[in-house]
C-alpha cells in the first residue's frame, strides 16, 4: 500500500471572525447560479504559499448521463474526458459510485477505473469513493490489486460510508424530527471569502422508501451493517498482508496484497470517516462540493485526530468543488443553469436524473420550497470564467488548507465540459495568453 508523502507544509489556516449573510437566495424559473473533488505521484505538491506554485488540481467524474443519451455514451465520454485530462497535466482522475440513479453511469467504479487506466498512461485513476458498506474488504482489495497489477502504481482506493450514515441520520431524525429540521444554524457565513451555507438536513431523504429499498437491494438479505472503522482496519490488513481472523488465522489476498495502491478516505462531516482517516495516519478527501456546510469540520476533525503513520507524517487534504468554467462569466452560467434542477430531483428523493439541457431546466417552474432544498449546492456552484473560478478555488485553498483540489464539472455537453477543464487547468497553471483573457 503507497499513500502520499507531502512535502513540508502549514496546519490548518486560522479562521477569521464570520459575517452572516441572507440564507435564501432567489432562484428563477430557470436556477441562476452563483459566480460564487484527490491525488499525486509519489511526491505531490504541497500547500501553495505566496510565490509557489499552485496546488495540483484533479478531477472527479460521475459520468453524467445527459438527457437525450445513455450510459454508453457516458460511459464513454468519461475515457475520453480521461485522456483530456491527462494532457492537461490534472493529477487525478476518480469516479464515483452511484447507484439507481436514470443520470450517473457510474456504478461499479472498479470497472471503470479498469477502463480508463488502459486508456491512459500516467495520470492517476482512483475511487472517489467505494461504498464500503456494500461490499466486504477482501472483495474490494481484490478488485483494486487487480487493477494495479495491470497499472502499476497508479490507482488509488477511495473507501466512503455509505449505508452507516444513512442509518444514524434516520435515528436522529426519529428521536427528535423537529430537532433535526431546525438544530442546525440557519444563516449562511463568509469565513475568509468562503461561503459556508446552513447545513441540509438529510432526515427527510433518508426516510424515503424509495431510499430504503435501494439500500436493501444493496446490501445481503439480514446482512449486517459493518463498522466503518472495522472495514478499513481490514482492508488495511489485506493490503499489508497482515489479515488475522480472530482465530489467528491468516488469509491473503491474491492479487491486492503489497499492492501499490494509495488508500484514501472520503468523508462529508468530523464525524467517523474524518476521524478514522486520522487515526490511521491516511490522507483524507473533504467535501465542499455536497456538504458545503462541514467541509471546515470535516477537515479540522481530520486533522485533530491525525496520527503520524509509515504512510504519511503530515496531514493530507483533498477538497472538492463543483464548477464549470467557459469564456466568461455569462457563458458559464448558462451552462450551469440546470444544475439546480438536477440537485433538486437528488434531494427530493428521485434521485439524479439524465442531466437537462438548459431549455430544459427553464420549463420548471419553481417554488419557495425547491429553492431552499437547492440553496446550499446552487450558491457554492463556481460557475464564471477561468479567473473567476480559479480565484474561488484559490479562496477555498487557503481557506481550508488544502493540498489538492479535486474539481466536478457536469454539463449538458461533452464538449462543454471538456472545454471547462481545459479553460481551468491553463487559468490554473499560468498558460493562457494574454490575449486569451483580454
Amino acid at each position: 500500500m503507497s499513500v502520499p508523502q507531502p512535502t513540508a507544509q502549514s496546519t490548518a489556516q486560522p479562521i477569521s471572525t464570520t459575517q452572516p449573510i441572507s440564507t435564501a437566495q432567489p432562484i428563477s424559473t430557470a436556477q441562476p447560479i452563483s459566480t460564487a473533488q484527490p491525488i499525486s505521484t509519489a511526491q505531490p505538491v504541497s500547500t501553495a504559499r505566496p510565490g509557489s506554485r499552485p496546488v495540483p488540481l484533479s478531477i472527479l467524474d460521475l459520468s453524467p448521463i445527459p438527457s437525450g443519451s445513455g450510459a454508453g455514451d457516458a460511459l464513454r465520454n468519461s475515457v475520453d474526458l480521461a485522456r483530456h485530462a491527462e494532457r492537461l497535466g490534472y493529477l487525478r482522475y476518480w469516479v464515483a459510485e452511484h447507484h439507481f440513479a436514470a443520470g450517473v453511469a457510474s456504478s461499479a467504479p472498479a470497472v471503470l477505473i479498469g477502463l480508463i487506466a488502459a486508456a491512459t498512461n500516467h495520470i492517476r485513476v482512483g475511487s472517489g469513493a467505494v461504498q464500503l458498506g456494500h461490499q466486504t474488504p477482501i472483495a474490494v482489495v481484490e478488485q483494486f490489486g487487480l487493477i494495479d497489477a495491470l497499472h502499476p502504481g497508479r490507482i488509488d482506493l477511495g473507501l466512503g460510508r455509505s449505508g452507516q450514515r444513512r442509518a444514524e441520520i434516520v435515528a436522529k431524525a426519529d428521536r427528535s424530527p423537529e430537532a433535526a429540521r431546525t438544530s442546525e444554524p440557519r444563516e449562511s457565513r463568509v469565513v475568509d471569502g468562503l461561503l459556508i451555507p446552513p447545513a441540509f438536513s438529510f432526515a427527510e431523504l433518508a426516510r424515503s422508501p424509495q431510499l430504503a429499498l435501494q439500500a436493501a437491494l444493496l446490501q445481503q438479505p439480514g446482512a449486517r451493517t459493518p463498522d466503518f472503522a472495522e472495514q478499513v482496519d481490514e482492508v488495511i490488513a489485506f493490503l499489508e498482508g497482515a489479515y488475522r481472523s480472530p482465530d489467528g488465522i491468516a488469509a491473503h489476498a491474491v492479487p491486492g496484497e503489497d499492492a501499490e495502491v494509495e488508500l484514501w478516505i472520503l468523508g462529508s462531516s468530523g464525524g467517523q470517516s474524518a476521524k478514522a482517516a486520522g487515526e490511521r495516519g491516511l490522507p483524507f478527501a473533504a467535501n465542499y462540493h455536497v456538504s458545503p456546510a462541514s467541509v471546515l469540520e470535516a477537515v479540522e476533525a481530520y486533522r485533530e485526530a491525525f496520527t503520524p503513520s509509515k504512510a504519511l507524517s503530515e496531514p493530507y487534504v483533498v477538497v472538492s468543488a463543483d464548477a464549470v468554467v467557459a469564456e466568461d462569466d455569462a457563458t458559464a452560467r448558462e451552462l450551469a443553469r440546470p444544475y439546480g434542477l438536477w440537485v433538486r430531483a437528488i434531494r427530493s428523493g428521485q434521485g439524479a436524473i439524465p442531466y437537462p439541457t438548459p431549455e430544459e431546466a427553464d420549463a420548471h417552474v419553481w417554488s419557495e420550497a425547491d429553492r431552499e432544498l437547492v440553496a446550499d449546492r446552487v450558491d457554492t456552484q463556481f460557475a464564471g470564467s477561468p479567473e473567476t473560478v480559479a480565484e474561488r478555488l484559490r479562496v477555498l485553498q487557503r481557506v481550508t488548507g488544502a493540498d489538492e483540489l479535486l474539481v466536478t464539472t457536469i454539463t449538458h455537453g461533452h464538449a462543454d465540459r471538456v472545454r471547462s477543464y481545459e479553460l481551468l487547468a491553463e487559468e490554473w497553471h499560468g498558460r493562457r495568453t494574454s490575449g486569451a483573457r483580454s
